[in-house]
Parts: structure tokens; sequence; C-alpha cells
């Protein structure tokens, strides 16, 4: 009943967070992944985990794709997830007034050009076979504005557009490779942390940040897991150019509280 077997994956990011549960969900269901990411010591310890190959990549470095390819000229699955936010080094300006141009171009180079260029090796290792799956993992920031992070929704925005373009090209050549995204919110992963605090503050940040969620919680990597089996899998053949939120119901509509009624 294993829904991935006898399929190649490589999964970008997937060191820790969302690409390690995408992953572990992936070998659950009978893939064999590889692991990929920039940080060597995390990495090893999560292929060691999982028991999954690893191998070094940065994404935004196009020498580390094309050893990938050399290496791995076929896939059936790409998960393009590798995403900073900006902030890992401590909180600084990505406001659209005082953000630095480096610090806008960073969050770009690994976010944007990374998952170009997987979606590149993507479609280069799939079309000869002529069929596959890309997942693209997108943000809630990407479909709306974020004024304090502008350069994080700019590039997950651009994210969103590129899956379609990568679909309808493959669409075009005949080729039966789907590319969708994935669009999530607040999902309670290390990539949080810098934005959190500590002790009280913590409790504080993260009840105010989930405050304008329906569902009033972060979310679990685990569900963003499970809607990339979905697209990796043959359950979804009729599905690309297409996102999924997962977004505990914040684009919905208004945010309302749970037992709230509004009269207006």
């Amino acid at each position: 009943m294993h829904r991935l077997s006898e399929k190649f994956c490589v999964i970008t990011g997937a060191a820790r967070g969302i690409g390690k549960a995408i992953a572990q969900a992936f070998v659950e269901e009978g893939a064999t992944v590889l692991l990929t990411d920039c940080d060597d010591e995390t990495l090893l310890a999560t292929g060691t985990a999982l028991n999954c190959a690893t191998f070094h990549l940065d994404v935004q470095n196009e020498a580390d794709w094309a050893a990938l390819a050399e290496l791995h000229p076929t896939a059936d699955i790409v998960v393009n997830n590798a995403g900073i936010t900006g902030f890992e080094a401590g909180m600084v300006p990505h406001d659209p007034e005082n953000v630095a141009l480096e610090d806008w171009r960073a969050v770009h180079r690994v976010n944007l050009d990374g998952t170009f260029l997987g979606c590149r090796y993507a479609i280069r290792a799939m079309k000869e076979k002529g069929e596959g799956a890309i997942i693209n993992i997108s943000s809630r920031s990407g479909m709306v504005g974020i004024a304090g992070a502008a350069a994080y929704a700019s590039s997950k925005a651009a994210i969103r557009n590129h899956s379609k373009t990568v679909a309808l090209y493959c669409a075009q050549q005949g080729w039966k490779i789907r590319c969708n995204s994935i669009h999530p919110a607040a999902i309670m992963t290390p990539m949080w942390e810098p934005m959190l605090g500590e002790g009280a503050q913590r409790e504080k940040s993260m009840a105010a940040m989930v405050r304008d969620t329906p569902l009033r919680r972060f979310g679990e990597a685990s569900e963003v897991a499970a809607a990339a089996v979905l697209l990796a899998s043959d359950e979804a053949t009729y599905m690309t150019g297409t996102e999924i939120t997962i977004d505990g119901g914040i684009l919905a509509g208004s945010a309302a509280a749970p037992g709230q009624v509004d009269d207006s």
C-alpha cells in the first residue's frame, strides 16, 4: 500500500523542519530519498536517523546542482523546500523602506534562485521518462503582503508563480511532469526560533503569531508532509500548476476566533 514505492526522491533543505518531515513521510511511503542540505552536520544526523543517503547542496550554487545531476541524472520526485527568512542571524530590517539590498538579494538567492535551479534540475531529470512530480514549498506569505518581511514574501510569491510556469511548460512539451506548490503559514519549525525569543517572551510571541489564525495554533511539519505525499503520489496525476494552502484557515476570509460570531 506504499504510495511512493519505487520512486527516487530528492529533497532540498532536508536536514530539519519541513524538509525532514517530508523525507520521513516519503520513506514511510516506500520511496528512496536523497536528503540534501548545506548544513552538513545536521544533514548527516538526519540521514542516519532516517537511513537515507545525503548530498551537500547549497541551492543557490549552480555548481552544486551540476554535481547532483552528474551523480543522479534521473529522479521521480523533487521537492524544492530549502529556504530562509532573512532573520537567521537575528532581527534586522526587512520592511520595504529599510531592508538592505544585500539582505534582499540573499533571501532571493536562496528561496527563488534555489527553486529555479531545482525546477531546472527536475525537468532535466524527468523528461527522458516523461513523467514526475515537482513540489515547491512556497508560503502563505507568498499570497499576501508582509510588511516586515518584504524579501521573504516577494521570493515566496515568485515561487508560487514560477511553479505555474513550470507546470505549463512541461504540459506544452507533452510530458506528464507535474509541478505544484504548497503554501504553509505558521508551521512550528526551527526557522521560527529567531523570531520567538525565550521564556515568557516566547509564549507571548507564539500567541501573538497565531492570534489571527482561526484554528489558533501553529501547524505541524507532519501536516505539510501529508500534502507533499499526496502531490508526489499517483493519486494526484491530474493536479498541476495548483497550490495547497496549509494555514489553519487564515486565508479563508476575515479571521475569527473559535466561538465568535460576526454580527455585521
